[in-house]
């Protein structure tokens, strides 16, 4: 047996190692949306600095008494259920870091193999490690808005890199190995408004401008409200002592409200003209769709936000929606790339092309 096949063989579609990277990375996206509502929840019910300080709560690993965490930290008083939130959030983040560990080493023997998305696993590995920098950052500088948001984008980036590591196990264990078609303009503008949008919903979130503009589709009862431009998107602000329940006067909040109903505006219409675009496409019309559905559904949510005045749940909710929203128009993406790439179709046996089932036995 060659030495080609024989790794090969190592990794077949039905060995364990290749059925356990599959089952990992799939879980990892369920368990990276998890985290993710649990992040929200702790930020909606203002538990972000439930312990002032990390990777500990008032210098333990578990949250504290009352004495103890008051000689620790006097100028800090224990909150015990918004500490709570706070450690939960963080153990069980620290166990989607084991997991993205787990999948590199399991992975690390195939490297080398034509096909295997190592460097995609790598890469994922680069976020998660980030991801955890954002969330000690989130603390340390006190909920400061530019951290926040980018820690909103990474747990996003993560969702997007273990659903696409999933894909490409998939494609891997199936054999297929054509090349994929490059992104199009129309899919690198969506790509390019959805995030734009994500990272406004993360601005808003992180300066409490949720509320900022009363009533819909009218904001604060005018079309053209008083907006602060400089002062709503003034990035390079210093680090405040603070950031709970956000610093920026009212226009300022007003103007970050507003652009982000812009863009969503904006999106929805590039989302249209995608549809448009693919409409002859049996294959991709099911999931452009989809997008389509949950956008509809995503905005209606933004618009109950605002008229009943944010309910806790409801802005929960409008969290999945989002990272709902990035899934369906990665998975659109995929179908369309992988569509009708050639030679991307595995032999009758499962097997990579140029390895047939009598060499894979002999």
């Amino acid at each position: 047996m060659s030495t080609r096949i024989r790794e090969y063989d190592a990794m077949a579609p039905g060995s364990r190692r290749l059925t356990w990277l599959l089952r990992l990375s799939l879980v990892g996206t369920v368990f990276t949306a998890l985290v993710m509502l649990v992040g929200a929840w702790t930020r909606l019910v203002d538990a972000g600095l439930g312990c002032p300080d990390w990777p500990g709560c008032y210098g333990q690993l578990v949250v504290p008494g009352s004495d103890n965490a008051s000689l620790a930290y006097p100028d800090s008083p224990l909150e015990p259920v918004k500490a709570w939130v706070e450690m939960v959030h963080r153990y069980i983040a620290s166990l989607l870091g084991l997991l993205v560990i787990g999948i590199v080493l399991l992975g690390r023997q195939s490297r080398r193999d034509s096909g295997y998305p190592w460097k995609l696993s790598l890469a994922l590995l680069g976020v998660i490690i980030l991801q955890g920098a954002f969330g000690a950052f989130t603390v340390t500088l006190r909920l400061w808005p530019q951290v926040v948001t980018l820690h909103l984008l990474g747990g996003l980036s993560v969702l997007s890199l273990f659903l696409w590591l999933h894909l490409r196990l998939k494609r891997y264990a199936s054999g297929g190995d054509g090349s994929p078609r490059r992104p199009s303009v129309g899919w690198g503008l969506a790509a390019l408004v959805l995030v734009l949008q994500l990272a406004l919903g993360g601005w808003v979130t992180s300066n409490y401008a949720g509320l900022a503009c009363q009533g819909f589709p009218t904001c604060n009862s005018e079309w053209l409200p008083a907006m602060d431009w400089s002062e709503g998107f003034h990035l390079t602000q210093t680090v405040g002592p603070n950031y709970l329940h956000g610093k920026l006067h009212a226009e300022a909040r007003t103007t970050i409200h507003f652009t982000h109903r812009l863009v969503a505006l904006v999106l929805g219409v590039v989302l249209l003209g995608l549809v448009l675009r693919y409409r002859q496409s049996r294959v991709l019309r099911p999931y452009l769709a989809s997008v389509l559905l949950v956008y509809a559904a995503q905005a209606a949510i933004g618009i109950a936000n605002v008229l009943l005045w944010l309910p806790l749940w409801l802005a929960l909710l409008h969290t999945a929606g989002a990272m709902l929203l990035a899934i369906s128009l990665l998975l659109a993406f995929w179908r369309w790339r992988y569509e009708e790439a050639p030679n991307s179709v595995p032999n009758k046996h499962g097997l990579p092309q140029g390895i047939s089932h009598e060499a894979i036995q002999g």
